[in-house]
């Protein structure tokens, strides 16, 4: 006997025949080679035996009553499992046209009568073992494919995927005239959540907001993904799916046959609500809210590039207007993306070529009138546009990045001034440089802050950076210790716009600062209530906690008044200078506000007299 091939090893074979003789022959043959047979008299019952049996291989005879072995052969290929199982024929006849029409009818194989039973065991094995290998090829292709095609994490469609489908899905839109919408998702802050609990426990909650969109999209929702043929013949075949994943926290919806702008808007709200509810990840239960633009085809894109280009344009806007939410796109936002991106490529070019300049704004001491600090401020001298706004720009420097290579040239310049006024024989002033969130989320910035210093010569004492209360509270804990690290190098720390980012208390008397600056939309607001009860708390909250207060925005005697009465001690603003060419700083540290202070407040007190 000879020893079973591990090809054949418990392989299971499906003998049809209708002669009991020709069976037992063959199950003989078979057996002997190690493998299992099962047997069927007639075409139907070997249909029957091929469901229940799943065999690796059929032998049928064709001569058979009733059905043929050619139509067993063909309702076998129609079944799902019988699409790539290997199929012997065997028949009496041995001309062409017999031959041909047994392949036509899915045979793998054709053997003529009378068989050859010696070498029978050895024709299957060699049919198994190249059905093996064909299906061991066709599983690496389908891995392949769908490596290809779908995201290994999630199991949504992929960037790939998706183009290829939203292009079909267009020209479906295209031909029947109707509308399709595209909603472009991105999760809010979700850095923080691979930088605080890791990427693993990232990877788990991407899969989760996979599932989220999945179970929220009702089956009306969904997107239908066609075959070429399907498209042509507007088929809905196929896997339908709702979403795709781009890539990192990016995932995308498309709506296929929108009618009413309502609709659309009811989905957004669900996935809103659907994707901003907690996800239990552990011992964390973060909430990490959705991003979403929205673009229509065809009035926001006739193609697909044009479509995400504009969906992804809302989605920034979404993101810039407080995220959390969803935007449609429209016009005005395209303009404002090329104009940002024109700024960007002009703000890149301006530090190359020396287009900008600092200002200083003096700030003045309530109890002497002096000048004591100057505030640096940077100014975009553009060669066409003219002075350009740095409430234009800055934002732009920020979303880019490159506010870390604009905020080392404030350095520098804030430097070289000094050295400037020193050589004059001034006296020595602070100066107030403002430092980015970018810049401050800097691992490295107390070093390179202690390298400038060293660097540059200027005093520590004469450097005062501003910090916005926002970005030291982002991470507080993390925070406290890297202002303690610029503590430690001897320079004065402040808290910008102070009264804007809700601090903690708690955590706002660990900060090791010195300064709180009042923001100027509390000192417009001072004529009213609310404004100035909110001024009085910073005051008094400043002086509980032994802290210098300065007051920004300072624009009438009212303000001046207000803010010298309830001893407020640094004062900036358009009443007393707006800010300065670093040659005009000489004559402004000469002057002395003390008179024109005391005349202020002895104004108002005369008007409290006689009213």
């Amino acid at each position: 006997m000879a020893t079973p091939n591990s090809t054949t090893q418990q392989a299971k074979i499906l003998v049809c025949d209708d002669d009991q003789n020709v069976r037992l022959l063959t199950r003989q043959c078979l057996e002997a080679e190690g493998m299992t047979v099962v047997e069927a008299s007639t075409g139907l019952e070997a249909i029957d035996m091929f469901v229940r049996e799943r065999p690796d291989l059929v032998f049928l005879d064709v001569e058979m009553p009733g059905m043929t072995g050619l139509e067993a052969c063909q309702r076998i290929r129609q079944l799902p499992q019988g699409e790539s199982i290997p199929i012997m024929i065997v028949t009496g006849s041995d001309d062409r046209q017999s031959i041909d029409e047994g392949f036509e009818a899915g045979a793998t194989q054709y053997k003529t009568k009378p068989v050859n039973w010696s070498l029978l065991g050895r024709d299957v094995q060699y049919m198994l073992r190249a059905s093996n290998a064909f299906n061991s090829l066709k599983r690496q292709e389908d891995r392949l494919r769908y490596l290809a095609y779908y995201d290994p994490l999630t199991s949504l469609p992929n960037r790939r995927s998706f183009n290829e489908h939203l292009n079909r899905i267009l020209k479906r839109a295209q031909r029947h005239k109707r509308s399709a919408a595209l909603l472009f998702i991105d999760l809010d802050h979700f850095k923080r959540i691979n930088d605080s609990i890791g990427h693993a426990r990232g990877d788990r909650l991407l899969v989760e907001i996979a599932k989220r969109l999945t179970n929220e999209l009702r089956e009306d929702d969904i997107i239908n993904y066609f075959t070429d043929n399907s498209a042509e013949d507007d088929e809905d075949v196929g896997n339908a799916t709702e979403i795709a994943r781009l890539g990192g926290d990016e995932f995308t919806v498309v709506l296929s046959d929108v009618s009413d702008i309502t609709h659309i808007k009811k989905v957004a709200a669900r996935i809103l609500a659907s994707l901003s509810e907690p996800i239990p990840l552990q011992s964390h239960n973060p909430v990490v809210t959705p991003s979403i633009g929205i673009a229509l085809y065809p009035q926001d894109g006739a193609d697909a590039d044009t479509l995400i280009r504009n969906a992804d344009t809302a989605m920034y806007v979404a993101k810039a207007e407080g995220r959390a939410c969803y935007r449609f796109y429209d016009e005005e936002m395209n303009a404002k993306a090329v104009e940002q991106l024109k700024m960007e490529e002009e703000l890149r070019d301006a530090l190359r070529n020396n287009e900008l300049e600092l200002r200083y704004q003096p700030q003045i001491d309530t109890r002497t009138g002096e000048v004591v600090s100057m505030e640096a401020l940077v100014r975009w001298k553009h060669p066409t546009r003219g002075m350009v706004s740095p409430v234009e720009f800055i934002p732009v420097a920020e979303s880019t990045g490159q506010i870390i290579e604009l905020g080392e040239w404030v350095m520098d310049e804030v430097a070289r001034n000094c050295l400037y006024w020193d050589d004059l024989g001034l006296k020595p002033f602070r100066v107030c440089v403002n430092i980015s969130p970018l810049q401050f989320n800097q691992r490295n910035l107390p070093a390179w802050i202690g390298k400038f210093l060293s660097r540059s010569g200027l005093a520590a004492e004469r450097l005062e950076l501003e910090l916005t209360e926002s970005a030291i509270m982002t991470d507080a804990e993390t925070n406290i210790a890297r202002l303690r690290e610029l503590k430690a190098l001897g320079v004065d720390l402040a808290v910008d716009d102070f009264g804007t980012g809700y601090s903690s208390l708690s955590y706002l008397k660990r900060f090791p600062i010195n300064t709180l600056k009042i923001d100027q939309s509390f000192i417009s607001d001072l004529d009213t209530p609310d404004g100035a009860a909110i001024v009085d708390a910073i005051l008094a909250l400043a002086k509980t906690l032994n802290l210098r207060v300065i007051a920004e925005g300072i624009e009438n005697e009212r303000h001046l008044s207000y803010l010298v009465r309830n001893e407020c001690d640094l004062l900036q603003g358009f009443y007393f200078s707006r800010p300065l060419y670093p040659e005009d700083v000489p004559l402004m540290l000469d002057e002395n506000f003390s008179e024109q202070i005391g005349r202020v407040v002895q104004n108002h007190l005369k008007k409290v007299v006689d009213n």
